[in-house]
Parts: structure tokens; sequence; C-alpha cells
């Protein structure tokens, strides 16, 4: 009889315990996983690049690439490039976009 109870201690110990706490730990990280939600997709708004931010002022002006490249006296390949990330736009591209745009360069470059 003695033998039984030592060994369900044993088990005890060695399987039910440590479970129990890597229950704990989890249910702690998805807690802290779940309320992070607002801090992650802030996060998501900040590492935006050139091109996504310039794709979206052009898509919130109802704009095609075909009218910026023609306003801005550029290809639409040109303006297609610089909204994939493939090339940047000049400087002086660059200040023309941002006042089709109806905004400044600092908010087109802010959160790159």
């Amino acid at each position: 009889m003695a033998k039984a109870s030592v060994a369900t201690i044993l088990i005890l110990i060695i399987v039910v315990i440590p479970s129990a706490y890597l229950f704990v730990l989890t249910v702690k990280a998805l807690k802290k996983f779940i309320s992070s939600t607002d801090i992650r997709r802030e996060k998501s708004d900040i590492k935006k690049t050139l091109g996504e931010t310039l794709r979206e002022h052009r898509i919130k002006c109802n704009m095609t690439q075909e009218f910026v490249a023609e306003s801005l006296g550029v290809s639409r390949q040109a303006v297609s490039k610089w909204e994939n990330g493939t090339s940047d736009p000049s400087t002086s591209n660059l200040i023309a976009a941002a006042k089709l745009y109806g905004t400044t360069v600092e908010e087109l470059i802010r959160n790159i």
C-alpha cells in the first residue's frame, strides 16, 4: 500500500504539477497576446512603405495610376513601380504627388 502511495505521489510530481504549470503559462501568454491586438494593429500601420502610402492616397482620392502619371508627367509604369516599391519617386515627383493628393510630403513619409 505504501508503494502505491509513493508511486502516486511520484506521478503527481512528475506529470500533473508540470502540466498544470504549463497550462497556467499558456493561459497567461494567450491573455497577453489577445490584449496586444491594438498594439499589433498600430505597429502594422506604422510599418508602411512609401509605395503603400502612395497607393492608399491615390485610392482615397479615386485616381487611377494613369491619371496620376499624366498629372505628374511620368509613365504609368513609373507610378506602378513607386507603389510596388521597385523604385522611389524623385523629390520633385514626391512633392508633386503630395500636392496632387492634397497632402504634404511629411504626411507621405511620416510612417516609413
